[in-house]
């Protein structure tokens, strides 16, 4: 997900994937691949938006409709990446981020590492929220230190004019990552893309690449809003083509990361980031009517209600917010994701039991995808992720929620 320490969290920008997986490298390198080699048999497949359901789409992608299904799917933002050893010893051989996420062979290997060893109910694919930048015309280099840096900020008219319409053959490597894990895991599992909001890939943009303030991005809100909205309207445009690209190469789903919306007071996110989600969100439902759009914001106890006005199919909910307090507010014609705390996964088994169960039952029998409130940890026990995922193919609604009515998701044991 995201190589940007602002993306995800204190965790420093080597451990961010934007909760997906993902990592950038300094430009220039020379990648040299080794062709994917699938156990089974590759099958053809051919990827188009879909314009109806299917009783044979995975549970994840039957969850987020609204479907009826026995239990909730399950997957972990960030669920590839340093607290695998599978995972450190590739990067190891291939210490470059952005070679490893900008590379189809290294793409998929990295995607398919927790898909074998836990089985999850969502592949999502090992990416970032900033790779795609270059294609619309903003180059950017991973630092040691300082992470994602842009030399060149944009906050003027003048900056403006490096744009330009984004270029989806210089993502081929994603297109082409997608199709391999849609065929490697059928519909065994949901092939999960994503994609940045406007607002949030505009702060790297402005600020020239992480930030704890946000006090350029900020102020332009007031002393240059025509750029401000010139260069969100740019964006909003490119990751529309982008999410759609996504669709057709093979994701079933597409969640959208507003990591830092939530570092917007909730007037200032209604106008700054809201509109242009909607914008998104209604764009890709006239091509892709039928592929679930998850919006997850860092913090966004405050914004629930306002994201659930975007018209996204499910909301992702921090661990900061009670799931059962999040039903209420959001209802039940919406799906909610989450929102273990990851740092139960450094706890006793059987307290992440107990939890996994609470959330579960907070959430209700009908459209919730289980997932942590933020993305895995590093140095989260594998065991403990395995466990996870364990649990979450035990539960079954109809013993949990055998006092309630199916279909009634805000009812709360």
């Amino acid at each position: 997900m995201s190589t940007s320490s602002s993306a995800h969290g204190a965790l420093g920008w080597k451990s961010s994937s934007l909760f997906v997986q993902s990592g950038l490298n300094c430009s220039g390198f020379n990648v040299v691949s080794v062709p994917f080699k699938p156990k089974s048999p590759i099958r053809r497949f051919s990827a188009a938006c879909s314009t109806s359901s299917s009783s044979s789409d995975p549970l994840l992608v039957k969850a987020a409709r609204g479907d009826p299904v026995s239990r909730p799917p399950a997957w972990m933002m960030r669920q590839a990446g340093r607290y695998m050893a599978v995972y450190r010893k590739l990067a190891e051989k291939y210490p470059s981020f952005r070679e490893r996420s900008e590379t189809t062979d290294l793409i998929v290997e990295i995607s398919l590492q927790p898909w074998k060893a836990f089985r999850p109910d969502g592949v999502i694919i090992f990416s970032d929220i900033l790779t795609p930048l270059p294609a619309f015309g903003i180059p950017f280099d991973i630092e040691e230190v300082r992470g994602p840096v842009i030399s060149s900020p944009i906050r003027s008219e003048e900056g403006l004019k490096s744009l330009h319409p984004i270029d989806l053959e210089k993502l081929n490597f994603v297109g082409e990552s997608l199709k391999i894990l849609r065929r490697e895991v059928g519909n065994h599992a949901a092939v999960l893309g994503f994609v940045g909001a406007p607002w949030t890939i505009a702060t790297y943009i402005v600020e020239g690449g992480t930030t704890r303030t946000y006090t350029t991005i900020k102020s332009m809100c007031h002393t240059a809003p025509n750029v401000l909205r010139t260069l969100l309207t740019h964006l909003t445009q490119a990751i529309t083509d982008y999410i759609v690209f996504q669709v057709q190469s093979g994701a079933h789903c597409i969640q959208i990361f507003d990591s830092w919306g939530g570092q917007l007071p909730p007037n200032m996110w209604e106008r700054w980031s809201k509109p242009y989600i909607e914008e998104i969100v209604n764009s890709v439902r006239v091509k892709c009517p039928e592929t679930p759009l998850v919006l997850y914001i860092n913090g966004n106890g405050g914004l629930l209600e306002r994201m659930k006005e975007t018209g996204v199919d499910v909301i992702g909910l921090d661990w900061t917010v009670d799931m059962a307090d999040g039903r209420k507010r959001l209802g039940s014609k919406i799906g909610v994701q989450g929102n273990v705390d990851p740092a139960y996964l450094f706890s006793p088994l059987d307290a992440l039991t107990e939890e996994i169960q609470r959330v579960v039952r907070g959430a209700g029998p009908r459209r919730h995808i289980l997932n942590l409130g933020h993305g895995v940890l590093v140095g989260t026990p594998e065991e403990a992720v395995a466990h996870f995922f364990e649990v979450a193919r035990s539960l079954d609604f109809e013993t949990l929620f055998q006092d309630k009515v199916v279909g009634e998701p805000n009812l709360v044991v």
